[in-house]
């Protein structure tokens, strides 16, 4: 594989949002500008949330052309981009969900990317996803991912990918948060309601979270594609 050259934060976020939408809404995909911007900022199942203007956008889609690694589609009534990213990092369907996944959302664990691929590509254990890990670890200065060392209160290592120049990778080597507490310059917890709170039950109240926030984006995305058809038709 060959990454060609390191990617901004501009780039990193262009690529995944395009594999995310090949993946999860292939119906929809190749994607419009409008289409990518709003994939691009979506405040669910990112990390960052961004607010990059189209200008951004585009000035980043043209430097992806250049290399070869996003591509205009020809002949359409609206302009559409696609990557093309699986001859050149020799992407396959479950290589190319967690590289997705990563690119969108940081540093994970093997077992958040099995719980949060679920839309892209499923694993049937965890022991898949390492798999799938070691292979893109290999290949030297071409490797796509790398293993970050355990933090303190974690009980599991997490995975970053290496696409990302300098300012991407500091961005994602910052301390992960110690097991169970709250994201910086989140709210106070409310009080307690007497109900449990272990580990079992708040991981349940985030896997509700996501499957919402997922339904959520999916709607978001279907209405945008009904208002395109109907622009087509007017």
């Amino acid at each position: 594989m060959s990454l060609t050259r390191s990617l901004n934060t501009v780039e990193v976020r262009l690529l995944g949002a395009l594999m995310e939408k090949e993946q999860a809404t292939p119906d929809h995909y190749p994607l419009t500008v409008n289409a990518l911007i709003s994939a691009c900022n979506q405040k669910t199942n990112r990390e960052p949330v961004t607010a990059y203007t189209e200008t951004e956008l585009v000035e980043a889609l043209e430097s992806l052309r250049a290399d070869v690694l996003a591509w205009r589609s020809e002949g359409a009534r609206v302009e559409r981009w696609e990557h093309r990213l699986d001859r050149r990092w020799h992407l396959k369907p479950a290589s190319k969900a967690v590289m997705t996944l990563l690119m969108l959302r940081g540093p994970q664990t093997p077992g958040e990317l099995k719980s949060r691929s679920e839309r892209l590509h499923t694993f049937e254990s965890v022991a898949q996803v390492e798999a799938v890990l070691a292979e893109l670890a290999q290949g030297g200065d071409d490797a796509l991912v790398e293993e970050q060392p355990r933090q303190p209160g974690q009980r599991e290592t997490r995975w970053m990918h290496r696409v990302g120049t300098e300012e991407v990778q500091a961005l994602y080597e910052r301390p992960a948060p110690a097991a169970g507490a709250p994201p910086a310059g989140s709210p106070d917890p409310p009080p307690s309601s007497g109900l449990s709170s272990g580990p079992e039950t708040a991981a349940h109240g985030t896997a509700r979270l996501e499957a919402l926030e997922t339904a959520v984006e999916e709607l978001r995305e279907e209405l945008t594609a009904l208002r395109r058809r109907l622009g087509d038709l007017e």
